[in-house]
């Protein structure tokens, strides 16, 4: 690194001389490149299997329909909306025999709820219906 020297005529030399800053800055910056942590280029995620057949959401036996307290209707256990629950209801309609289909709705679930989700029913020309819970209510009346 150059300095500079001055000038011939005596005069003080005005000029911050900054190799030792520079020279410091250097000395920081090499520190600190060698204290960082060795990166791992190893990233675990965790992909989903593929299955060679698709999963067929409906049984061919039987299926259930079930509403639980908060208002989520679910298919076979997978929470569905109406729409999808319509779209599955059809296609079991159409199958031969046609599979049976369990209704069992949550004793706390909203009747608007369940009254949506027997007009989806009725409209999907299912002829197979069963009502199941229903024992728990033969104390209350």
């Amino acid at each position: 690194m150059a300095m500079s020297g001055g000038r011939d005529d005596g005069e003080p030399m005005m000029e911050m001389n900054t190799t030792p800053l520079i020279d410091v800055m250097l000395v920081l910056l090499i520190m600190f490149i060698i204290t960082l942590p060795i990166p791992t280029h190893a990233v675990k995620v965790d992909l989903p299997v593929n299955s060679k057949t698709p999963q067929n959401p409906i049984d061919s036996e039987k299926n259930k329909v079930t509403i639980a307290a908060d208002g989520a209707i679910a298919w076979n256990g997978s929470p569905v909306n109406e729409l999808t629950l319509r779209q599955y209801l059809d296609t079991t309609a159409g199958m031969n025999p046609e599979p049976e289909l369990h209704f069992q709705p949550d004793p706390a679930a909203k009747y608007e709820v369940v009254d949506r989700v027997l007009a989806v029913i009725k409209r999907s020309n299912v002829t197979k219906l069963g009502f199941i819970g229903n024992e728990q209510y033969r104390n209350d009346f």
